[in-house]
């Protein structure tokens, strides 16, 4: 279903979370991110978010037209919708691009390397989500 990227996180075990509706509502790591590293995040080509997405980010060229603009993000959805796409988007929409940034199981073409691996850590799921919190119209 999903290939793992090799810039997947090492040495990190999945930290427990639930779901509930469409959100993950606790932070993954008990708190909140930062919102300027989230950006950076954003916009580093290698967490491939700009690659398809596009955003309020005048500097960046060749931003990505596959997925929702990210401007307003923080005013369509929540901290806990936000949360939740990135950790596992398909839970949402089984028939998604979008990779799972914190899920290991179920998933398909993944290299031998880099099974069992998230793609993002905790902390960059939640700087990633403080900062598209920010993002509001």
């Amino acid at each position: 279903m999903l290939l793992a990227l090799p810039w997947a996180v090492t040495g990190e075990e999945l930290r427990p979370y639930t779901v509930t509706g469409d959100s993950i509502l606790e932070s993954l790591t008990g708190v909140p991110g930062d919102a300027m590293r989230g950006r950076a995040l954003v916009l580093n080509r290698t967490n491939t978010c700009i690659l398809c997405h596009s955003g309020p980010f005048p500097e960046e060229k060749f931003q990505g037209d596959l997925a929702p603009n990210l401007a307003g993000s923080g005013s369509r959805w929540s901290v806990g919708q936000l949360r939740l796409r990135l950790v596992d988007a398909s839970r949402l929409n089984p028939g998604t691009i979008m990779p799972s940034y914190y899920r290991v199981d179920g998933l398909d073409r993944v290299a031998q390397p880099w099974r069992g691996k998230p793609i993002l850590s905790a902390e960059q799921i939640e700087d990633i989500v403080a900062y598209l919190a920010t993002l509001r119209q």
